[in-house]
């Protein structure tokens, strides 16, 4: 029986504003999908354009459970994602997943809300 999903993500466009407007704060989330009854293990990597990536980034989706992730909770060490700085995610995992991205742009009093299915890399 094929399970469903993939073992291995990428999000090419990350940025997270680096302002708010109202009381709603600008952010960016991705959300994880674990259809089947293993837990599943995350490895995030994030790429820079001028710096070296942040590797090894651990997180957890129980089986039959989801999780969203705020990329700005994404830390290794003392190190995370600056807000204002463009990235990418690589997201690889020991059972297949599904996973999905958002934006929410509150830097204008008029917000935006952009969201979108990661791309698979297998």
């Amino acid at each position: 029986m094929k399970k469903s999903g993939s073992t291995h993500w990428v999000i090419p466009d990350g940025y997270i504003p680096p302002t708010s407007t109202g009381d709603l704060q600008s952010h960016e989330s991705i959300c994880v999908l674990n259809l089947h009854e293993e837990e599943a293990k995350l490895q995030f990597t994030i790429y820079f354009e001028d710096r070296p990536p942040l590797e090894s980034i651990a997180a957890r989706v129980g089986g039959k459970r989801t999780k969203h992730i705020r990329t700005s909770e994404l830390r290794k060490g003392d190190d995370g994602i600056p807000a204002g700085v463009p990235y990418a995610i690589e997201i690889k995992s020991n059972v297949p997943i599904i996973v999905q991205y958002s934006r929410l742009d509150t830097t204008q009093p008029a917000l935006a809300l952009m969201s979108t299915m990661a791309y698979v890399l297998e």
